[in-house]
Formats: C-alpha cells, sequence, structure tokens
C-alpha cells in the first residue's frame, strides 16, 4: 500500500510553483549567477524550515505571508530573455491590410 500524504497534490504544485517564483524574482534582482545562488540556498532553506507544518491553519497563514512577501519584493522591471516578447530584441512590425493588399493590386504591363 501506498503511503498518505497530509496534502494534495494541488498543494504540492502550489507551493512547487510558489518556490520557482521566489527563485525567479531573486533572480531579476541579482545579476551575477554566483551571487544570486546564496539567496536560492536561503530561499530553500526557508522552505525547508516550513516543511513539516501539518496544521492547516498555520500553513496558509505562512503560505499568505510567503505570497504577501513575494508581491512585496517583485522587482520592478524583471529581465526577459532577448527573443521572448518585451525582450531587447523584441518587436511587433505595424502594418495594415491595406499596406499588404496594394502592391499585389498593381497591373502587369504586357
Amino acid at each position: 500500500m501506498s503511503s498518505q500524504t497530509p496534502y494534495s497534490i494541488a498543494h504540492r504544485l502550489y507551493v512547487k510553483s510558489l518556490y520557482k517564483r521566489f527563485l525567479t524574482n531573486s533572480l531579476n534582482w541579482y545579476i551575477r549567477r554566483d551571487l544570486w545562488r546564496n539567496k536560492a540556498i536561503e530561499i530553500r532553506a526557508e522552505f525547508e524550515r516550513n516543511r513539516n507544518i501539518t496544521d492547516p491553519r498555520a500553513l496558509a497563514l505562512v503560505l499568505e505571508q510567503a505570497e504577501a512577501r513575494l508581491a512585496k519584493e517583485a522587482h520592478p522591471d524583471p529581465y526577459r530573455p532577448p527573443l521572448f516578447p518585451d525582450g531587447t530584441k523584441w518587436y511587433v512590425v505595424s502594418f495594415t491590410l491595406s499596406s499588404l493588399l496594394i502592391p499585389l493590386c498593381i497591373p502587369i504591363p504586357l
């Protein structure tokens, strides 16, 4: 038989998502990976400290505080990879349908 887990799969996915968002946000603040690694270890230690909370109310409070802290510490200009939308190499060519059709409507001389 499999052992019973106190929390659902959805809860585990939520905590993993929260952890990843903390790491991503901290990576926005640190340019150098060697400096960021220390911050990542601190974040992991904080999640490990709260790992054994079994009271649902206490856990809900911890998660609420973590979300609030993440929102407060969010970077105002997060890093976006250059080729992703809003990246430094991303641009949108704006044109109208008529600008596409006009070259197609020129008669060809016979």
